[in-house]
């Protein structure tokens, strides 16, 4: 029995040895898949994390866009407000008015005799008209000082002028006033959005390059490194230069805004110029004569308004950088200008320490990528797209409703059996019109909750443009090396960038092109 099994172990021993071989392949490679499996799973499920991650940075960098905007858009308005004193116009037509109602009861006490009824009217209504200026607008606390006289001192001289050139004046200044905070507000929330995505950008990955440098099994804290080989320093992320690339929007609240206000009064004047204050309006012409300013302000054509430069109102010449830097604060006395100054991205002075030139060379960098996405057709476009709300929003809803007396058209059903009113027979006198546009001055720069803003938060081609910028050119920040010699000598990429994304299809692109940003840092 026992040979007998001997003998069959024996004859069948290869059998035996292959399909243990069979097995433990079997079984090494079950491991291997399994293996693989689990990898592959932890690899999407990181990649799920770090793009829920990158989301979340850029939604919550887009929130401090808005806050950003709401704070400094008071610093702007103060300043239009104060060049453009509407409320004092007001008060000297009132004075004017009631002047001549005293003038008018002195002669009615004097004869009993019937006004014509010419002259009651026009009476009526420069009364009516001038009771909306008074209970519609708003009075600017600079102006309430200047205009209120003081006791015992004589008040500053100005020169008289006729009703008639008050009114044109009024008509002129409120108009001018509300279109140009329209342009300072669109115009503010662009150059926002562009500075602090650019820095978002480089901040993310800043963090995703320190965490992937790390082991995760590493318990060390580190702490604040100033040595070259700074990983945050490296790739731009540095509070000195963020300060002081932040601080550049001084121009436009201080200087860029007046070329603004100079550009728009000049169409103002021309479109609104030979209108008469009493005259009545329909809806749909007074939309015609907005559409005419913005036309002369941005161009009559497609073409115009793409050659159209607004560079110059966010940014200012390279020769009045450290003038921005001084009047903001960043530069404390001009015996700091030469080592603030920053230098021309083809040379990098070699008496300078590694950190302070890399910093002045990260923050021409910043500015040249700045000044090459405003110049680029995305930029007008977005532009257009953001005047069109809010002049929509001013001129299809405030003045609509208020002026007109229609009702919103957001609040509307969109099926009406019998129209109450149409609005292409509704009239408003000007000087009706020019009260609700002289309150919405108001609500334009100083409202709360600032409805114009919120309009413009809702144009989804702004989010993409914001994202376009926020995942554009990880390859080249993530790849290129670090060292501030070739940051310096680095040519510019932007313009060659956005010549190739220009139009409807680049923002339509923009949502792909943020979800593979993690693919092109991680190069997975």
């Amino acid at each position: 029995m026992i040979d007998t099994s001997r003998r069959w172990l024996r004859r069948n021993q290869t059998n035996f040895a292959v399909g243990a071989g069979v097995l433990g392949a079997g079984y090494v490679a079950g491991q291997y898949v399994l293996s693989k499996i689990a990898e592959t799973r932890q690899r999407m499920n990181e990649d799920r994390v770090a793009k829920e991650n990158l989301r979340r940075r850029f939604q919550q960098n887009q929130e401090d866009c808005t806050i950003t905007v709401l704070a400094l858009l008071p610093t702007a308005t103060e300043n239009v407000l104060d060049v453009l004193p509407v409320e004092r116009i007001t008060q000297d037509l009132q004075q004017k008015k009631a002047e001549r109602l005293g003038r008018s009861a002195a002669t009615l006490d004097n004869s009993s005799a019937i006004p014509s009824s010419g002259p009651s009217s026009v009476t009526d209504d420069d009364g009516r008209s001038l009771a909306s200026f008074q209970t519609e607008s708003y009075l600017h606390a600079s102006q309430m000082v200047a205009s209120t006289p003081i006791p015992g001192e004589a008040g500053p001289s100005r020169p008289t002028k006729s009703k008639a050139q008050l009114w044109n004046e009024l008509k002129i200044t409120s108009v001018t006033r509300a279109f140009t905070l329209l342009y300072t507000l669109s115009l503010l929330t662009l150059f926002t959005r562009i500075q602090l995505n650019l820095l978002g950008r480089r901040n993310y990955l800043a963090s995703v390059v320190s965490m992937a440098s790390h082991s995760p099994q590493d318990p060390t804290i580190s702490l604040e490194n100033l040595d070259d080989d700074n990983v945050e320093q490296s790739y731009g992320n540095d509070f000195e230069t963020n300060r002081k690339f932040l601080t550049f929007s001084w121009w436009l609240l201080h200087r860029g805004w007046r070329d603004v206000l100079q550009k728009v009064e000049v169409a103002v004047k021309a479109v609104f110029g030979p209108l008469n204050p009493r005259e009545d309006l329909p809806l749909e012409k007074f939309s015609a004569l907005v559409l005419e300013v913005r036309r002369e302000v941005e161009g009559a054509t497609a073409e115009e308004r793409r050659s159209h430069k607004w560079l110059p109102y966010l940014l200012p010449p390279r020769e009045q950088e450290e003038l921005v830097l001084r009047e903001s604060g960043m530069l404390k006395s001009p015996s700091k200008s030469q080592t603030v100054t920053i230098p021309s991205p083809p040379a990098t002075p070699a008496a300078e320490s590694p950190r302070s030139s890399f910093s002045s060379a990260s923050l021409r960098r910043l500015l040249d990528e700045t000044a090459d996405l405003i110049d680029s057709p995305p930029f007008t476009q977005i532009f257009t797209l953001l005047l069109d709300t809010t002049f929509s929003h001013l001129t299809d809803r405030e003045i609509r409703t208020e002026a007109y007396r229609l009702p919103d058209p957001s609040s509307m059903p969109r099926v009406q059996e019998v129209p109450d009113l149409d609005s292409s027979l509704a009239k408003a006198k000007l000087a009706a019109i020019l009260a609700v546009v002289t309150k919405q001055a108001h609500a334009i720069g100083n409202g709360v909750p600032n409805t114009y803003a919120q309009a413009i938060e809702n144009v989804k081609e702004l989010e993409a443009f914001a994202a376009v910028i926020y995942s554009s050119h990880f390859e080249f920040e993530a790849l290129g090396d670090a060292r501030s010699e070739q940051l310096t000598t680095e040519p510019p990429m932007r313009e060659k960038v956005w010549s190739e994304k220009q139009g409807a299809g680049m923002i339509g692109a923009a949502t792909g092109v943020f979800e593979g940003v993690w693919g092109k840092v991680t190069g997975s």
